[in-house]
């Protein structure tokens, strides 16, 4: 079996301790010296891995990625990688030659919106696609395909929980700041907002494992990941026009870059599902996977 990648460590929690890091850096003990005069701002960032790591170690534990799988093709994942770098370099072309300063600020808008409501047209979307497949499967499949998604609900559940309790723990790590004049008020806000960093680090590093699976409904049926994001991207679509309007440029290239980012999402979904299907046999009525 071949040594697994410094990535894949990462990816599946093995952190290694921050000390064995600082010793594997050879440098002399001047240039120590002189990047904790120069460089201090940027060493206190570093100083969040070992909460970084109990959180990955935490996550990694409650969603093991091998209880999380989907078919793993990788001229599929080629195609869809060349799709999303593709995407990111045609908006950020537009941007260059037809955006402006006001235009930056929608682009950020449009990323926080993203993030933020993602999860949650997943929650309202996803049942109603499971429900439609559930009912194209054969009956001698629906008690596994019923198996897995109660631990597909609780594995989103659980997640959702986490999801909502960091910018709740935010608002209130402020206030009660806001509410304690003193001295001390720097150090009362750094160590409330240690368990925020946690939290928010528990969250990407579980979203690592659980949104390309879509919280493991890939183990519910293998179509079911590319069936809701060829959904989903159309709604991430109409609530970014909803918000922040069209993107700039002449009429063709707006719905170039409204249309063309999501009907290439669905292009690959559907080539997706064909390859599983001539590839892999996965099909909706004749028997789950």
């Amino acid at each position: 079996m071949p040594p697994r990648s410094r990535w894949i460590r990462f990816r599946e929690g093995d952190w290694p301790p921050f000390m064995e890091l600082l010793r594997r850096v050879r440098l002399h003990g001047c240039a120590w010296a002189l990047m904790l005069f120069c460089l201090w701002p940027f060493l206190l960032t570093v100083l969040w891995y070992p909460l970084a790591r109990t959180a990955a170690r935490q996550a990694h534990r409650r969603f093991p990625v091998q209880e999380y799988p989907r078919v793993t093709d990788p001229f599929m994942k080629r195609v869809q990688d060349v799709r999303a770098w593709t995407a990111l370099a045609a908006s950020c072309l537009i941007f260059f030659v037809y955006g402006g300063e006001q235009d930056l600020g929608d682009l950020q808008e449009q990323y926080v919106l993203r993030v933020t409501a993602t999860p949650w047209l997943v929650l309202l979307t996803a049942p109603l696609i499971i429900l439609v497949v559930f009912r194209l499967a054969p009956a001698s499949a629906r008690p596994r395909m019923r198996s897995h998604l109660a631990s597909s609900g609780r594995a989103a559940l659980w997640y959702f929980g986490a999801f909502t309790a960091v910018p709740l723990l935010f608002v209130g790590t402020i206030a009660l700041t806001e509410s304690h004049q003193s001295a001390f008020r720097p150090l009362l806000m750094l160590a409330l907002l240690v368990p925020v960093f946690w939290l928010l680090f528990y969250v990407i590093f579980c979203s690592l494992t659980l949104v390309p699976s879509v919280f493991g409904l890939s183990r519910v049926h293998s179509a079911l990941p590319a069936l809701v994001t060829g959904v989903l991207v159309w709604e991430l679509a109409a609530v970014s026009l909803a918000v922040s309007g069209m993107p700039p440029g002449p009429v063709l290239v707006q719905l170039a870059a409204v249309i063309g980012g999501p009907a290439s999402v669905t292009a690959v979904a559907w080539w997706e599902l064909s390859r599983l299907r001539e590839r892999y046999g996965v099909t909706f009525r004749a028997r789950a996977h």
